[in-house]
């Protein structure tokens, strides 16, 4: 039990603290981009290294170590699409006469290359992983990607708590692309089928015979529940956003 209590500490810890990070140096004087964009990119190559190690490890160690480094190597594009290096071919608000499909085309076009980056990160994440006996890496990078891309559609066809105030003003025109309803016909869809994913998994997390199967479920389901929560945020007269005050400080300031 105790492995179980550690890990979902340590994938607590890394959402919380992950995500304040990114917001805190995306508040920064625009100046200091390129240099978070460099410091990011060294991350990344630094992350991608420690993940091919990693994956051979078959140890809670080697779990933890693959689960970080998944993180940061989620967290480059983050980063990237945050300062606005990385979003999409279309840079301006969503026409207001645009319903249907044509504003589904504008909404891809605001996030085409961010989805470009996302396919060539799993390709990185999956190379790195292939063959190997600790893929813990591998699964987490899926979680992240699936969960944010249910994020992304129930947006834009409609939840209650919007949150655009996590934008950016640079990238304050994505908005336009949010929609502001109390329910969508996918939100059930997607909450339902990632509870009955993350049941079985936390079975198997229990039932775990060595402390590697334990971690690893563990720092998996532990994300996926995290973003699972993250959706009911969006349709529940609820709100987080004081757990992340020091990530908004830099803001403030500026």
């Amino acid at each position: 039990m105790s492995h179980i209590v550690w890990s979902l500490l340590f994938a607590l810890f890394v959402w919380w603290f992950g995500t304040g990070a990114v917001l805190y140096l995306n508040g920064l004087p625009r100046s200091t981009f390129p240099w978070t964009m460099g410091g990011a990119t060294i991350v990344l190559v630094a992350a991608i290294g420690g993940l091919v190690h990693s994956s051979q490890m078959a140890s809670a160690a080697g779990a933890y170590c693959a689960f970080t480094c998944a993180v940061l190597i989620w967290s480059w594009q983050e980063i990237g699409f945050l300062l606005g290096y990385i979003t999409g071919s279309r840079k301006v608000a969503c026409p207001e006469e645009a319903r249907g499909w044509s504003r589904w085309k504008f909404a891809v076009s605001a996030v085409n290359h961010h989805e470009i980056a996302l396919l060539g990160l799993f390709g990185l994440v999956y190379w790195a992983t292939y063959g190997a006996e600790n893929r813990t890496g591998l699964w987490t990078f899926l979680v992240l990607w699936i969960m944010r891309q249910s994020a992304k559609l129930n947006i834009f066809l409609g939840v209650r708590n919007l949150n655009g105030h996590f934008l950016p003003s640079h990238l304050r025109y994505l908005e336009s692309y949010f929609s502001k309803r109390s329910f969508n016909f996918l939100f059930p869809f997607s909450v339902t089928l990632a509870t009955a994913l993350a049941i079985p998994m936390w079975s198997a997390a229990a039932n775990g015979v060595t402390p590697y199967q334990v971690a690893a479920t563990t720092l998996v389901v532990g994300m996926l529940s995290l973003a699972i929560i993250e959706h009911w945020l969006m349709v529940l007269p609820i709100k987080l956003d004081a757990i992340w005050n020091w990530g908004f400080a830099s803001r403030r300031r500026a």
